[in-house]
């Protein structure tokens, strides 16, 4: 398929990048900030320039995570909490896109949940139409369900828009054996299968992202984005981080 051969070549056509809340605060802290948004805008933005289209999901556990309303005695609807969290990814869709077209490369916010005043909705068709024209796609409101991830929106929108990779960038170098930040000999993997990250219980993303990849065969790369240049060689084909496919046997 068209996915395995852009990895065998390190060359990528399309990418889905899943950022989390959390980069866009400072390590610890909650909320925006600015200076955390831009530098990631200008990674995106000179990863565009090598030609690869990308679309970005979202997360906005910076702001709040619907789990925080469901525990204890909290007079909010679990179902409520959750597209509260939705709302939070739509805040830092925001800031996203004015930080990247700050610098002069031209950007589409699309929400899963309609707000025209704010956003295009979301429309896979669309979605891919603005790619094709060069604009980086900014993908908000997780899927529009509750009780959904954005992990799980990530996959399902590396596979609605055909991407050749799903890539998750998170503070660490990729995927270790435990925490590394608890354990020092933790052993960072290059590659692991989607079962062995299954079977060995390794946080990732959520089981249901990890499925719907394993069953569609998208691979994902787990990589350092505080690491400077390291989204534009992820999205460039450079090995970095630890990827995650069927065609990995054991784990290295």
């Amino acid at each position: 398929m068209a996915e395995e051969n852009a990895v065998a070549s390190g060359k990528y056509r399309r990418v889905v990048l899943k950022l989390s809340g959390e980069s866009f605060a400072h390590a610890g802290e909650r909320g925006i900030a600015m200076d955390e948004v831009v530098a990631i805008g200008q990674q995106i933005c000179k990863a565009a320039q090598g030609g690869v289209q990308i679309a970005i999901v979202i997360g906005g556990g910076n702001i709040l995570r619907g789990a925080q309303f469901t525990a204890g005695n909290s007079s909010i609807q679990e179902a409520t909490a959750h597209y509260m969290g939705m709302l939070a990814t739509v805040i830092n869709g925001l800031a996203l896109q004015d930080a990247i077209e700050s610098l002069g490369v031209e950007t589409r916010l699309l929400t899963a949940i309609r707000m025209e005043g704010v956003a295009e909705p979301y429309i896979r068709r669309r979605a891919k139409r603005h790619l094709e024209k060069g604009r980086i796609v900014i993908l908000a409101a997780g899927t529009g369900s509750p009780f959904v991830t954005t992990d799980t929106a990530a996959a399902q929108r590396a596979l609605e828009l055909d991407a050749d990779i799903l890539m998750k960038a998170t503070r660490v170098d990729g995927v270790y054996s435990d925490d590394p930040e608890k354990n020092p000999h933790a052993l960072l993997y290059s590659e692991l299968s989607y079962n062995a990250v299954r079977e060995q219980n390794l946080r990732v993303m959520d089981p249901t992202a990890i499925a719907q990849c394993m069953e569609h065969d998208m691979p994902i790369l787990v990589f350092n984005y505080k690491k400077e240049g390291n989204i534009e060689r992820a999205t460039g084909g450079a090995r970095v981080g630890t990827l995650i496919s069927s065609q990995v046997a054991v784990a290295k």
